[in-house]
């Protein structure tokens, strides 16, 4: 379906939708599109001036739009807690989890108060808990969970003996690590979904080099280049050639989403380019996100460090 677009989600009207991140870039427009084709969207992020302003902008393009902030900071394994908790509380059926949320690049290693490697927290542990957490909503929703991945993940390894990486860190490894652990968790979630009966169609997607805060605040920001002052002329001239708009990166997302063609355990990207832009459809996955024996390993030590198990 290379021609896919907004015109082609069906109507969600009754249906709750989770999407994490979603202040603004990819996952403000994820939520926007929803919101437009009738869900009631949570807009799930940290900061409740921003979430406030998003609920402003979506319900000034969508008029009567159903949608609500709600506190969560992935980085935080209470902030998940607490958030689940009061979705379980209200009891009601959860049918889309777009796990979007993301930090990238962190020139240095920072650690969340939980103790783990930023990246691989708000990326990954704080996504897994989170889903985990839903699970009974998720169910109970028959859901589509979709998790964001990149095409960094080709570039990724699971350190399985330093997740956390105490050691030798670097920025992009420690992010390919992170957004391959997410493809991976994805693929898994839908094995298990089909092995124990969960109900749940789990897809992956990633969005391109879409243009959003991700980019802007992450890699160049203390780079050489930056430092120069060289990505003030650079980028205004080589970006656009080479990235789409966050509306447009936001497509991939959508698709998984929402496309009842789309099968569990699909991985859905931008197809052009290298997968840098373009329409939506079947992305690459590296050999390391399909080895079902290594995720499932990773899904263990996952349960083992955050104490959390599914079902």
């Amino acid at each position: 379906m290379s021609n896919w677009t907004t015109a082609n989600i069906p109507d969600q009207t009754g249906r709750l939708a989770i999407v994490t991140g979603s202040t603004g870039g990819t996952g403000f427009e994820t939520a926007l599109e929803l919101a437009r084709k009738g869900a009631e969207v949570i807009i799930a992020a940290r900061n409740a001036t921003r979430g406030e302003d998003a609920l402003r902008r979506i319900r000034r393009a969508v008029p009567g739009a159903s949608v609500r902030f709600e506190a969560l900071d992935l980085a935080r394994q209470a902030s998940v807690t607490a958030f689940a908790d009061r979705l379980l509380a209200e009891g009601r059926p959860v049918h889309i989890l777009v796990n979007n949320a993301g930090v990238m690049m962190l020139p240095t290693r920072e650690v969340t108060v939980d103790g783990f490697e930023m990246q691989l927290a708000t990326n990954y542990l704080g996504h897994f808990a989170l889903t985990a957490r839903l699970l009974p909503l998720l169910k109970a929703g028959r859901a589509r969970v979709v998790q964001l991945s990149s095409i960094a993940h080709r570039r990724g390894r699971i350190a399985f003996d330093d997740l956390n990486h105490e050691r030798g860190y670097k920025p992009w490894p420690v992010y390919g690590q992170s957004k391959l652990a997410m493809l991976m968790f994805g693929l898994e979630l839908d094995r298990r979904s089909a092995a124990h009966g969960w109900g749940l169609t789990s897809v992956a997607a990633h969005p391109g080099y879409a243009r959003t805060g991700l980019i802007a605040n992450g890699p160049l920001v203390k780079s050489p280049i930056a430092r120069a002052g060289l990505n003030l002329i650079f980028r205004p001239l080589i970006e656009p050639l080479i990235s789409h708009s966050a509306a447009a990166g936001a497509l991939p997302i959508l698709m998984a989403a929402t496309e009842p063609t789309v099968m569990g355990g699909a991985y859905i990207g931008a197809t052009r380019m290298n997968e840098l832009k373009g329409p939506p459809g079947p992305a690459k996955a590296e050999p390391q996100a399909l080895d079902a024996a290594a995720a499932a390993r990773l899904w263990e030590a996952t349960e083992a460090m955050l104490g959390v198990r599914f079902g």
